[in-house]
C-alpha cells in the first residue's frame, strides 16, 4: 500500500495528486465546449446582423420602386426589362396547378415551361392552361455530361426572347406583386445575377427539422454586405428563383458552364463571383414561398442528392461534418450539467432556430424543441452522401 501512494497511507493525498478538473470534465471535452460555444456564438452573431441587413422582398410602390439599370430596360416598360418565367419541369403533375396560376398572375412578357421528360402528365397540366404568354417546351435527350436540369434550363435559355431570364423551380408560389418587387430589389442591388431563397413551408416534423437549415446557415454565415466588397468565396444562390441579365448570362456561358454541377446554383454564383458580375440575394418573404418536400423520407432524398457536392465531393469532410453537428447540437444537451460552456451552447442553438424562422417570417417558434434532434436525424442525409451516387426524379448521378 505505500508503494501505491507513494510512501504515504490514505487516500487524500494521492486523490489530491490528480489534474483537476473544472466541474469534472475532462480537459479535451472542456476544449469541445468552449469549441462549440464559440461556434454558436458566431453563428448568432452572423443571424444578428443579417436579421437587419439581409432583405426581403416587398412590393414596392409606384412611385418609390427603384429603377433598373439601363442595360435591362425594355422598350415600352419603363424601367422594367422584357421578362422571361423559365420552369424545367420533371413529373411535376402535382405541383404545376398549385403554382402556374401564381406565375400567370405576374406582369412577364413570357412563360415558357419545358417538359423534361415527364411520365406523370406535366405536359397535360400546362397545355390546360390558356394565357397566351404560356408556351410548352417539348426538351430533348439529354447529352452525356449533363445534369438533367441544366440541360432543361440550356434550352429554356436558348427558347427565351426576355432581357432578364428567371429560372423558377416547379414548386414555387408566387403571390401577386412578386415579379415587380424581384425588378425593383434587382434593381436596388444593381446585380448582374440574382437569387431569392423562398420562404420554406413544411408540413412534417422530419421536414421541420431540417428544411429551415437552409435560411438560417445562409443568414448565420453570409453577411449580405460581403456581396459588395471583392470577395469571389462570398458566393451563393438558390436555383428555386434565379435570374440573370441576358449579358451576363452569356459571360458567364450560361448553364454549359456548369453542366455536369449537380449544385449547379452554387456553382453559378461563385462563377459569377470570380468573372467580377454583382450578385444580388434577399428572402422571398410573404411574395415566394415554396414546400420543396412531402415527408422526412423525401427530404433526406432531396438533400442527399446535393449534400456531397456541397463538401467537396470529400469523405473526410462529410464525416467531419456530420460529427461535428452532433456535437454542436446534440451533445450539449446531453453534458448540460457539465459546465456552463455546454449550457450556452445549447440554448443559442434554440435561439438561433428562433432568429432564423423570425427573419424569414415561417414563425413556428416551437420548432426550436426539436433542435437537440436535428443532428441524428441529418445521420441518413450524410450516409445517403457517401454513397457517391445521387438518384433524383429517376436520374443516377456520380
Amino acid at each position: 500500500m505505500a508503494f501505491l501512494t507513494g510512501g504515504r497511507t490514505g487516500a487524500g493525498p494521492a486523490v489530491a495528486a490528480r489534474p483537476a478538473r473544472r466541474g469534472g470534465e475532462h480537459p479535451a471535452l472542456a476544449v469541445l465546449a468552449a469549441a462549440v460555444a464559440g461556434f454558436h456564438l458566431v453563428k448568432t452573431a452572423g443571424l444578428l446582423a443579417n436579421t437587419r441587413a439581409f432583405p426581403v422582398l416587398a412590393e414596392p410602390s409606384i412611385a418609390g420602386s427603384p429603377q433598373l439599370p439601363a442595360g435591362v430596360r425594355g422598350a415600352g416598360r419603363p424601367g422594367r426589362p422584357r421578362t422571361s418565367l423559365l420552369v424545367p419541369a420533371r413529373d411535376e403533375a402535382a405541383r404545376l396547378p398549385h403554382t402556374l396560376p401564381g406565375l400567370l398572375a405576374q406582369p412577364a412578357d413570357e412563360i415558357l415551361v419545358l417538359d423534361d421528360g415527364s411520365t406523370d402528365g406535366t405536359a397535360e397540366i400546362v397545355a390546360g392552361f390558356a394565357d397566351p404568354r404560356l408556351k410548352l417546351l417539348t426538351g430533348t435527350p439529354r447529352p452525356d455530361g449533363w445534369i438533367g436540369k441544366n440541360w432543361a434550363c440550356h434550352q429554356l435559355a436558348a427558347a427565351a426572347t426576355g432581357e432578364l431570364l428567371v429560372y423558377l423551380d416547379a414548386d414555387v408560389t408566387l403571390r401577386p406583386g412578386a415579379l415587380d418587387a424581384v425588378w425593383a430589389e434587382f434593381g436596388r442591388q444593381r446585380a448582374d445575377v440574382f437569387s431569392v431563397f423562398p420562404r420554406q413551408q413544411t408540413g412534417t416534423v422530419g421536414e421541420r427539422m431540417l428544411v429551415p437549415l437552409i435560411d438560417e446557415n445562409l443568414l448565420a454565415f453570409l453577411p449580405h454586405q460581403l456581396l459588395d466588397l471583392p470577395i469571389p468565396a462570398a458566393a451563393v444562390a438558390n436555383g428555386q428563383l434565379l435570374a440573370f441579365r441576358r449579358p451576363a448570362y452569356r459571360r458567364l456561358g450560361g448553364h454549359a458552364a456548369v453542366a455536369g454541377e449537380i449544385v449547379e446554383d452554387l456553382a453559378l454564383a461563385r462563377l459569377a463571383r470570380r468573372s467580377g458580375l454583382k450578385l444580388g440575394l434577399a428572402l422571398g418573404g410573404d411574395l415566394v414561398s415554396t414546400r420543396m418536400y412531402d415527408g422526412y423520407r423525401s427530404t433526406v432524398r432531396g438533400m442527399g442528392k446535393s449534400m456531397r457536392a456541397a463538401h467537396g465531393g470529400s469523405d473526410v469532410l462529410l464525416a467531419a461534418s456530420a460529427a461535428w453537428h452532433l456535437a454542436a447540437y446534440t451533445v450539449p444537451w446531453l453534458r448540460w450539467h457539465r459546465g456552463a460552456a455546454w449550457r450556452v451552447a445549447a440554448m443559442l442553438g434554440l435561439a438561433e432556430r428562433v432568429l432564423g424562422n423570425a427573419k424569414t417570417g415561417r414563425g413556428a417558434y416551437a420548432e426550436a424543441a426539436l433542435v437537440p434532434f436535428i443532428a441524428p436525424a441529418a445521420l441518413p442525409v450524410y450516409a445517403l452522401a457517401l454513397r457517391r451516387t445521387a438518384v433524383w426524379k429517376g436520374r443516377r448521378y456520380r
